[in-house]
């Protein structure tokens, strides 16, 4: 249950993240951003750790969070021209 709970947080931070860093305002929900960001950092991990052999750091691994932000950002625009909710 803690795992699950740690997910969705830590994709809520991962979408928020992604939406910061695109330009303009992105008009999707706080729950579209948390699944999109849950998304982008189940991406990002398995992405890391197909071309990475390092395994668990022990401290915060910077790559892992990058990689899952720019696939949460990718997935934020990808949603938002399916939807067709354009950026202001």
């Amino acid at each position: 249950m803690l795992d699950i709970l740690g997910l969705i947080i830590f994709g809520a931070v991962i979408g928020i993240l992604a939406r910061l860093v695109l330009p303009g305002k992105q008009n999707i929900s706080a729950l579209v951003t948390v699944i999109l960001g849950i998304l982008g950092a189940l991406a990002g991990y398995y992405i890391w750790g197909a071309i990475s052999n390092k395994g668990d750091t022990s401290g915060v691994d910077w790559i892992r969070w990058i990689i899952s932000i720019i696939v949460a950002a990718v997935l934020v625009t990808v949603y938002g021209s399916i939807t067709g909710k354009k950026r202001v």
